[in-house]
């Protein structure tokens, strides 16, 4: 048996640390883990509280990213399914839009109490379908869970306002009501928390959820709907269409357009995100994007070392590098650079690749054999420009096909692509800056905006640099920024909108301005 007693959950490489219920976890295989050990695997989508084949009779594979092997087959649904999904939303929104704030509170912590019970099955189908490490899995959950936690107390609090009258004959008072239907598109990259930060907020606020999950990740999506209907969610609240990449933008199209549908959330990159932000406008409905980014990590000459190293392996290698606030560009100042990267080296020897079912092992795979022919590319890239490799540098294909070496560059030029583009991959730039000034012009150097990073232990240089990047969110001595008490969104490419925090409600309710006349 493979046991945690503790309250704590740590990281060994990354230090990181997730609270959690003691659990009690079953040795897997050597293979990886097999469908039998995956107790919350559902294999149809969910719609108006059944489980249900799309319509086509379709369905399509889900691998392993690690192994290869195919969990299992879900329905590959396209817009005909998504009209029926959508249609349920909007009549379960009938009921739910007018229960109380305290009726959705109960349920919400009634889901979040599943999620706890059963935080070790959803790891496990964290770490069948995305490949993370089952510690990093198990982080993932219990920081997907504080989410419907977090938001099971705040449907309580979306209060309205008495206004002050200029007349007396007149009492004028604001209300927040639910926008109605949201559609919530996930990516594969954090497969359970992307879902509780979104849906969340939205079953709180009033709204009913339509959710596309991304197609290499739908077994975690399933399950939490599996866990809501458990709990006595309503039929229709929460509703989940699976498809494959091809019909991927038939539903984001039908999501975006459907007169039914008040609202959508989505997160991935950029350049979709552009795409659906244009299908909404015709019905100009309330948009929240999170978007890609290209985070800046400034270490400068009065930072800890130490501590700057410790950030970076937390926020650089996380999920392989395939976070959206991962670390893009360390920018070292020249009097501290050569110590950094010889500690940046020393703690990537340290990393271990593998199968995340098998002990010690903390990086994955890549989800998929087209993130990794990017990774190389970028790679080739900068290496073919004059870019030097310190450490790694080429695919682990020792350890698998979609398994690519921690890799450490020098020598960055701004031609090169690991220079202006989102690497999302485990490859680190180190590039050299002289002055505060260069650091931050070259941080902002962007039209992203979602995180940043920097390290000083200079009080004044904290405040100014913490002010001047440009970005949503700022990690000062901090590589690790995300809580469900947080607003998290980003500026300029990166989105609009933030999740998270008493302002992720605010995505899925609109305001109503009541006045009462003639008083007197």
């Amino acid at each position: 048996m493979f046991t945690m007693s503790s309250f704590i959950l740590r990281n060994k490489v990354t230090g990181t640390v997730w609270k959690t219920k003691a659990i009690q976890h079953q040795c897997f295989s050597s293979t990886g883990l097999k469908r039998a050990q995956l107790n919350l695997l559902k294999t149809e989508a969910f719609i108006n509280g059944k489980w249900v084949s799309a319509k086509s009779g379709k369905t399509f594979q889900v691998t392993n990213p690690a192994t290869g092997q195919v969990i299992a087959s879900v329905p590959d649904m396209d817009v005909t399914d998504t009209k029926v999904a959508i249609e349920a939303a909007n009549e379960a929104f009938k009921t739910w839009g007018k229960t109380t704030a305290k009726e959705r509170s109960v349920l919400l912590r009634k889901w979040y109490d599943a999620m706890v019970a059963h935080a070790n099955d959803l790891a496990a189908l964290v770490t069948a379908e995305a490949g993370k490490p089952l510690p990093e899995a198990l982080g993932e959950v219990n920081y997907g869970n504080s989410f419907v936690e977090w938001f099971s107390e705040e449907a309580r609090r979306v209060n309205g306002d008495i206004i002050q009258s200029p007349q007396r004959s007149k009492e004028m008072m604001m209300i927040k009501q639910p926008i109605g239907v949201a559609a919530l598109i996930t990516p594969w990259n954090f497969p359970q928390a992307m879902i509780t930060r979104k849906a969340g907020a939205a079953l709180a606020a009033g709204c009913t959820c339509v959710i596309k999950p991304a197609e290499d990740t739908p077994f975690t999506a399933l399950a939490l709907a599996e866990l809501a209907q458990q709990v006595g969610i309503p039929d229709g609240v929460i509703n989940v269409v699976t498809s494959d990449r091809s019909n991927a933008p038939g539903i984001g199209n039908e999501l975006c357009t459907s007169p039914h549908v008040a609202g959508l959330s989505f997160t991935g990159s950029t350049e979709v995100g552009k795409l659906l932000y244009k299908q909404c406008a015709s019905g100009v409905k309330r948009v929240g994007l999170e978007l890609g980014g290209n985070a800046p990590f400034i270490v400068f000459e009065s930072a800890d070392l130490d501590k700057a190293v410790e950030g970076a392996i937390a926020s650089k290698f996380r999920n392989c590098g395939q976070t959206c606030v991962s670390a893009n560009r360390f920018l070292i100042q020249d009097k501290v650079f050569d110590a950094f990267v010889q500690k940046l080296k020393d703690k990537m020897a340290t990393l271990k690749l593998g199968d995340g079912t098998k002990p010690d092992v903390n990086q994955g795979p890549l989800i998929n054999m087209k993130q990794v022919e990017k990774v190389e590319s970028i790679v080739k890239d900068a290496v073919d420009k004059g870019a030097t490799v310190v450490y790694g540098g080429k695919p682990a294909s020792n350890v698998g096909p979609q398994f690519y070496e921690p890799t450490l560059l020098t020598n960055i030029k701004p031609n090169m692509v690991c220079y202006t583009e989102e690497i999302f991959g485990p490859i680190a730039v180190c590039i050299k800056f002289q002055t505060e000034e260069e650091a931050v012009d070259i941080g902002n150097s962007t039209n992203r905006g979602l995180a940043g990073y920097f390290y000083s232990n200079n009080v004044s240089q904290v405040w100014k640099v913490a002010k001047l990047l440009e970005v949503g969110m700022v990690g000062v001595n901090e590589g690790l920024i995300s809580s469900a008490e947080a607003a998290f969104g980003g500026i300029k490419e990166s989105g609009i909108g933030r999740e998270g925090s008493h302002y992720g409600l605010e995505e899925y309710t609109y305001i109503k301005y009541i006045c009462f006349g003639n008083l007197q």
